[in-house]
């Protein structure tokens, strides 16, 4: 492709809305174009980058057995009433009516049609396996669609789902899709975690995260340093080896603390470590009911371990008034001594003695309290945020590690959530009608290109790996005014061609400054320069963008070594 007959408009600033890396760099290398707040036209150049993700996505898929399909965005409200998300899914789900005052939705996912489908279509347990999936665009309605690509409101993703007749061959499906997307985001030259994860409104007993790891990402997650366990921090399980508490021998004693409300200031007024201090938090369930739940000083509640453990829809903490109205005091002063409702602790609470609490009442605290002695704990749970240094739940040996993590791919194990409300059932070999068992699976195309900028990128512009990227070779007429100069580029972009590279010619007449900013800016992997200097000694110059290594060729091998060089490093992913 040549650079003057191609669409690539560039921007020298970053557009005023976009936050992050990915967003700018998108919208300043011609790949994108905002339409609308989080909806944007893929452009020429971007929409290489998503059908190349596609093309990897595809061929893994199909490799692990699952068939392509195309399912309307349009999706009839019955269907989602039938599974009852059309009350629950919240003003994500954009609701419009036809002609007819019929109601629709435009599909942010797809579990309803899918079975839908199946429910109608197969009969008998013979037709199973079954795994069909499709790379469309869907619609959620963000409340703040930010970020470009990263959060939109219409994306284009791949939704895969498995149905089988049992848990055995679900659990086999789901492990086929868990190996398809390691090898897919392998293939893409991504650095990644799969994390187990919370299954969130889409239900289900299981799932995991893949997570590109990026200083950006949005989601905070753990891995072990020694095996190969990693948890988004909402669902990192920890484990406490030593649950024998320590021997209680403080007295209880109230002590003044004015104006003392923070764990922080409470700790420091009275010489101690925030560890020695435990924290209880007044939390209203979405049952409306009140609790208090103790932490050690310096750990954060995991609000998701509260709700799940107490199998609610979720948890807030209480306001000011519910928190003096449970413990007669106002906000940082709650503690256990004495309280009239439910008390439940972490775990590593069991562990402790001759703590700090609060003494629900204006400026009051409590030194060597202990439970048991002091107060009653209804239970004990796992309920507070990983973070580095804590033991891993699955060896003896590794701690965790953090990380910051870009979600691109979500892989779910959802049992028969949709199937029994919807009724798709398959007749068994004994001809009794057995209840689907269903996975589901999906993959942010564009989200995962974006992700791949924010984890390869420079100040001068992206680094997209050799699968992913536009094109794989610049060719860069230094002057195409110059006959030697023109004739030498347009017989090594011809070479180039001839091998199947994917190759941009740089034809513009523009000053070589400009030209290098632009390469560097747009990023494709390998820049072949043909200047008038070089070509008095028979020589182009090669340069890497990712390592900025350079190095001259000799311009009769030049198309080979890039052609090789192409084709390794695709081979290595």
């Amino acid at each position: 492709m040549r650079y003057t007959q191609y669409l690539l408009p560039t921007l020298k600033e970053n557009p005023a809305d976009a936050e992050v890396v990915s967003h700018q760099l998108m919208m300043r290398a011609g790949m994108i174009r905002k339409v609308a707040a989080g909806i944007y036209s893929y452009m020429p150049f971007g929409l290489r980058s998503i059908r190349k993700m596609e093309e990897i996505i595809r061929e893994e898929l199909d490799r692990a057995g699952a068939i392509e399909c195309l399912m309307p965005m349009a999706n009839p409200a019955e269907l989602w009433q039938e599974s009852g998300r059309w009350e629950k899914y919240g003003k994500e789900l954009l609701r419009f009516k036809d002609r007819k005052a019929t109601d629709f939705c435009m599909g942010p996912t797809h579990e309803e049609v899918i079975t839908d489908i199946v429910r109608n279509t197969v009969k008998s347990y013979r037709q199973l396996p079954l795994n069909l999936y499709q790379i469309q665009t869907k619609f959620r309605d963000e409340i703040r669609p930010r970020f470009g690509l990263m959060r939109g409101r219409e994306f284009i993703m791949k939704d895969a789902y498995s149905f089988d007749l049992d848990n055995e061959g679900a659990d086999k499906a789901y492990d086929k899709m868990y190996q398809a997307y390691r090898r897919i985001f392998q293939r893409c030259g991504l650095k990644f975690r799969a994390v187990e994860a919370d299954s969130g409104a889409i239900g289900g007993a299981f799932s995991h995260e893949f997570m590109v790891l990026a200083e950006s990402g949005e989601d905070a997650i753990v891995s072990c340093d020694a095996c190969e366990y990693a948890a988004n921090v909402e669902k990192a399980e920890l484990i406490y080896r030593d649950q024998q508490a320590p021997t209680a021998s403080a007295e209880l004693q109230k002590v003044e603390t004015p104006e003392q409300k923070s764990i922080e200031a409470v700790a420091a007024f009275l010489k101690l470590e925030p560890s020695q201090l435990v924290k209880t938090l007044i939390v209203q369930t979405s049952e409306e009911e009140l609790l208090a739940v103790l932490l050690r000083g310096d750990r954060d509640l995991n609000e998701i371990k509260l709700a799940n453990l107490l199998d609610v829809d979720g948890v807030l903490l209480a306001d000011d008034e519910l928190v003096k109205k449970a413990t007669g005091a106002p906000t940082g002063f709650a503690g256990p001594i004495g309280l009239a409702i439910r008390v439940i602790a972490d775990s590593e609470v069991k562990g402790m003695a001759d703590f700090v609490v609060g003494g629900n009442a204006v400026d009051l605290h409590y030194t060597g309290a202990n439970y048991g002695r002091d107060f009653a704990v209804s239970q004990f749970a796992d309920l507070r945020q990983a973070v580095a240094g804590d033991p891993c739940p699955r060896c003896d040996c590794g701690q965790l590690e953090s990380w910051r993590g870009i979600e691109v791919g979500h892989v779910f194990k959802l049992g028969t959530k949709y199937s029994e409300a919807m009724n798709a059932t398959v007749l068994d070999d004994s001809g009794k009608a057995r209840t689907l068992v269903m996975g589901c699976y999906g993959i942010g195309v564009g989200r995962t290109v974006a992700a791949a900028i924010e984890q390869n990128h420079d100040e001068h512009g992206m680094m997209l790996p050799m699968p992913l990227a536009p094109f794989q070779v610049l060719v860069s007429m230094v002057n195409p005014k110059d006959d030697a100069v023109r004739e030498a580029s347009e017989k090594l972009y011809q070479q180039l061609l001839d091998l199947d590279v994917e190759v941009l010619l740089d034809d513009r007449d523009e000053r070589p400054g400009i030209k290098f900013k632009d390469a560097d800016l747009i990023g494709i992997p390998l820049r072949l320069t043909v200047g008038s200097r070089n070509l008095k000694e028979s020589r182009v110059e090669l340069k890497h963008r990712a390592s900025g290594e350079m190095n001259l060729l000799p311009i009769d091998e030049a198309a080979g070594t890039v052609g090789q060089l192409v084709a390794e490093a695709l081979d290595a992913h």
